[in-house]
C-alpha cells in the first residue's frame, strides 16, 4: 500500500480506511506523498460507497425472497403464458448480467464435476435442449445461493439437487 511505501509501517485496510487529514499531516512526509495518500484514500472511499450500494441492492432482493433474487440474476423465463401457450415476454433484460453469466458458469461446472447436477441436466436435456437445461441448474444454484446468504449455511448438494 501507499502508506507502507512511505511510511514504512504496515496497515491494513481498515486502518487505513479511518485515517484523517489530520492524521495524514502528523506523518512527517512531503506533501506529494501526503497527496498520494489522500488521493488511495479518496479511492478507498469511493470503492466502499459503491460496495455498500451493491450490497444493499442485493440485500433488499434477498429480504423480498428467493424468486425475486432468481429473476435478478436472470436466471428465469420471461415469457407469459395461457393454456401452454405463449402469449408474450416480459424483459428479458432486466436484473444483474454478471450474476447471470457467473450462474450459467457455475453451472457448467456443476455439470461437469458433480454428479447429482450432471443427472438433473441430462433429464432436463432429454426434454428440452442444452442451453435451457444450463438455465435450469443455473437456476437451481442462485436458489440454492439465495437460501446460503440467507441462512449463512454450507451449500449442500443434497437440498439443491433433490
Amino acid at each position: 500500500s501507499a502508506m507502507q511505501r512511505y511510511t514504512g509501517a504496515r496497515a491494513n485496510s481498515n486502518t487505513i480506511k479511518q485515517l484523517t487529514e489530520a492524521d495524514l499531516a502528523q506523518l512527517n512526509l512531503s506533501s506529494t506523498e501526503i497527496l498520494g495518500l489522500q488521493t488511495s484514500l479518496a479511492v478507498m472511499h469511493a470503492l466502499q460507497e459503491q460496495i455498500d450500494r451493491v450490497e444493499a441492492v442485493l440485500e433488499s432482493y434477498c429480504r423480498a425472497g428467493a424468486g425475486n433474487y432468481v429473476s435478478y440474476c436472470r436466471c428465469v423465463g420471461s415469457a407469459h403464458l395461457s393454456n401452454g401457450k405463449k402469449k408474450g415476454s416480459g424483459n428479458t433484460r432486466n436484473g444483474n448480467r454478471y450474476l447471470a453469466w457467473a450462474y450459467v458458469e457455475a453451472a457448467n461446472f456443476a455439470v461437469r464435476y458433480c454428479e447429482p447436477a450432471r443427472k438433473f441436466y441430462q433429464r432436463k436435456k432429454a426434454k428440452r435442449n442444452g442451453i435451457v437445461a444450463i438455465k435450469a441448474v443455473a437456476h437451481k444454484l442462485a436458489r440454492a445461493c439465495y437460501h446460503m446468504l440467507r441462512t449463512r449455511e454450507v451449500f449442500s448438494v443434497g437440498r439443491c439437487f433433490a
